[in-house]
C-alpha cells in the first residue's frame, strides 16, 4: 500500500509542477512518455491480463473480472516509471 501512496505522491507532483511552465511553453506530460519506454519491460504482465479477457469474454454474469491482472501490469510499469520520474520534471 505504501508504494500505492508514493506513486499517487508522484503523480500529483508531477501534474502539478508541469502545471506552471513559462508563457511561451506548453507543459508535457513526462509520465506517458516514461510509460512508453516501461511497457516492453512488463509483457508478462500484459499477457496475464490479456489471457484473462480473453477467457472471459462469454461470462454473461458480470461475476468474473480482470481487475488483479490490470493493477499487476500498471503496478508493473509504475515501478518502472518512479525511480526516473522527478529527474525528468522541471
Amino acid at each position: 500500500m505504501y508504494y500505492v501512496k508514493l506513486i499517487s505522491k508522484a503523480l500529483y507532483f508531477a501534474e502539478f509542477s508541469t502545471s506552471f511552465a513559462m508563457a511561451d511553453e506548453e507543459p508535457v506530460d513526462q509520465k506517458k512518455y516514461l510509460e512508453d519506454g516501461c511497457k516492453p519491460k512488463c509483457v508478462k504482465q500484459l499477457r496475464s491480463y490479456e489471457a484473462c479477457v480473453k477467457r472471459i469474454q462469454g461470462d454473461e454474469s458480470g461475476h468474473k473480472h480482470c481487475t488483479g491482472q490490470y493493477f499487476d501490469y500498471w503496478s508493473c510499469v509504475d515501478k518502472c516509471v518512479a525511480p526516473s520520474l522527478f529527474t525528468k520534471l522541471k
